[in-house]
């Protein structure tokens, strides 16, 4: 008998309709986003939902029918679900967690290379008509990034991938993980307000989670060099952003590249939009358009190794 799966969200990932779901094996059913109500009436019958970045809370799960027996989230970050009533449920959980290590890793090197050199300045300057770097000297901030201390923050698969990239580039590494000490593999763990009191470039690749939740604030990001970048790709209130902001005004540090924001989209009177010393971009690490395939082939895979009664990257279940 076909085991029913229901892709919720399927927008989320397929804005652009260029993804193949045909990879996804047995009686699926693809909507392009569900509201609560209708989840709950497209799950009848269903024993797996496919999710992305979509909030799926408590209530909805304990409504959700016994046939449903996965959730899997398809991407890396899962705090969108209530984990603990999947737990009650008896409901599984997965997720796809190193899909898009390249690409955020690339957009974090981006990140870096443009804030070195100014670029958000320039290209404005450009704009508004101001040839002054061409014509006179330069007369914005321009730094080499070979022997400058990149902090990474959460040493997974994407910073990992960053580690690798900026090695390549002559970077210095330091490291923050909640498991790791010491020195391993060339690179120095050490705990977090050594790094940021050391790194020139601090980049965040943790969890959200309820300890994780503004892990940057207002006293992390005095301790850093006033010459210091902040980059985050991974959630946006890992950042206190009102504190963010105010540091970015004052100089504490000397700026910011931001893929994921506090809130998304941020409000148009948000001053991140038109900061000299930001580069603000709307959550595109993952966004490629082999990443985003790659992101179902994976999906599909999580699924069909569930089906087979060995389940894989298991957040909530037996074997997590």
């Amino acid at each position: 008998m076909s085991r029913k799966i229901v892709v919720v969200n399927a927008e989320k990932m397929d804005y652009d309709h260029r993804l193949d779901f045909s990879v996804m094996e047995g009686e699926v059913e693809i909507y392009g986003d569900s509201t609560e109500a209708e989840m709950e009436a497209r799950a009848q019958g269903a024993e797996v939902l496919v999710t992305k970045e979509l909030p799926v809370t408590g209530d909805l799960i304990r409504r959700l029918p016994e046939s449903v027996k996965l959730i899997c989230e398809a991407g890396t970050g899962y705090n969108n679900i209530d984990l603990d009533a999947c737990r009650e449920k008896g409901i599984m959980v997965c997720n796809v967690p190193s899909y898009s290590s390249q690409r955020v890793a690339h957009t974090v090197i981006m990140m870096i290379l443009n804030l070195s050199s100014s670029m958000v300045k320039q290209q404005r300057m450009l704009f508004e008509g101001c040839h002054d770097n061409f014509t006179k000297s330069l007369s914005v901030e321009h730094r080499e990034v070979n022997g400058k201390t990149l902090g990474i923050v959460g040493a997974g698969h994407i910073g990992m991938e960053v580690i690798r990239v900026a090695r390549a580039m002559d970077m210095e590494i330091l490291a923050y993980s909640r498991t790791k000490r010491g020195e391993v593999d060339g690179i120095r763990y050490v705990d977090l307000e050594e790094l940021l009191k050391e790194s020139d470039y601090v980049s965040l690749h943790s969890p959200l989670t309820d300890s994780t939740r503004h892990m940057i604030g207002r006293e992390q990001l005095a301790v850093m060099k006033p010459t210091a970048f902040l980059i985050n790709t991974s959630r946006g209130a890992l950042i206190d952003e009102k504190a963010l902001i105010e540091a970015l005004q004052k100089g504490i540090i000397a700026g910011a590249g931001l893929d994921v924001q506090e809130e998304e989209p941020p409000r148009e009177d948000n001053p991140l939009y038109t900061m000299d010393n930001v580069v603000l971009t709307p959550h595109m690490g993952w966004r490629g358009l082999e990443t985003r395939q790659r992101l179902v082939n994976l999906t599909a895979a999580n699924i069909k190794a569930y089906m087979a009664g060995n389940p894989v990257n298991v957040i909530v279940g037996k074997e997590a």
